[in-house]
This record gives C-alpha cells, structure tokens and sequence, in this order.
C-alpha cells in the first residue's frame, strides 16, 4: 500500500536506490548518506544503534566480500507528514574474496523522518527471505 504525498513517496524511493548505489560500489559516504545520526540497524538479529557504529559495522561486513549486485524494490512506503514506514524487497548476488557466491533474497521494514528537509531512514531491519549458493 503506498500512501501519502507522492513527492515524499518519490524521494524515499530514491533514498532506496541511494543506499543501493552505496552497497554496489562499496562506497561508505554515498551509503550513510541515508542514515539519521541515531538511526537503528537490525540485520538479521545483529542490531546497531547511531549512523557512526552502523557505518563501521557495514564497512566490516563489505571488507569480505570481492563484489556485490544489490537490487532493491519499495513494496510499500507509508507516509503521515514527516514520518513514514516501509517495506522494500531486496535481491543481492554477494561474492565473497573466498568462498561461494550466494544469491539472497531479502525484505527490510523501515522507519524513516525527514530530517532538515531530506527523508533518512531512522531504523531498519532486514531479514532474508530465501537464499541459494551460485557458482560463481
């Protein structure tokens, strides 16, 4: 369900294709563009509070891998004035420096706020959804 203006709609989708462009060039600037500074992380039960520790994990966790094709889809983003809730589905193809390629599967719930004029998102929690190994 999508509701709410479609200016903020538009603009939280594209914060999505931000932290999508982030992820695919492993850039750490581009990708915690999109974090408020107390922002909530849940990956996968892993949880980290404050854009700062977020960042540091997410450049720990890119540090193992060689490449990365990260596509991501709003299924829903829910908008009432300057918050906004959603669900974006994700496919990523991740290839470690050693080890398997896997193709994952996956679906964030997000909270986010407009914060000086530009949406961010305050929490996310991601979880996959289905996973397979790909040769690679």
């Amino acid at each position: 369900m999508f509701t709410g203006p479609l200016e903020d709609r538009v603009a939280i989708h594209e914060l999505n294709g931000t932290y999508a462009d982030g992820v695919v060039r492993f850039d750490a600037a581009t990708w915690a563009s999109v974090w408020a500074d107390d922002a909530d992380w849940d990956l996968m039960g892993h949880k980290t509070h404050g854009k700062e520790a977020i960042v540091a994990f997410w450049n720990g966790a890119m540090g193992g891998l060689e490449a990365v094709s990260f596509h991501c889809v709003p299924c829903m983003i829910a908008v009432e004035g300057d918050t906004a809730t959603a669900r974006v589905q994700t496919q990523e193809i991740l290839k470690p420096k050693d080890g398997k390629a896997r193709h994952v599967g996956g679906l964030y719930e997000d909270r986010l706020a407009k914060v000086d004029g530009q949406w961010r998102f305050t929490s996310r929690a991601f979880r996959i959804v289905a996973e397979f190994g790909v040769e690679g």
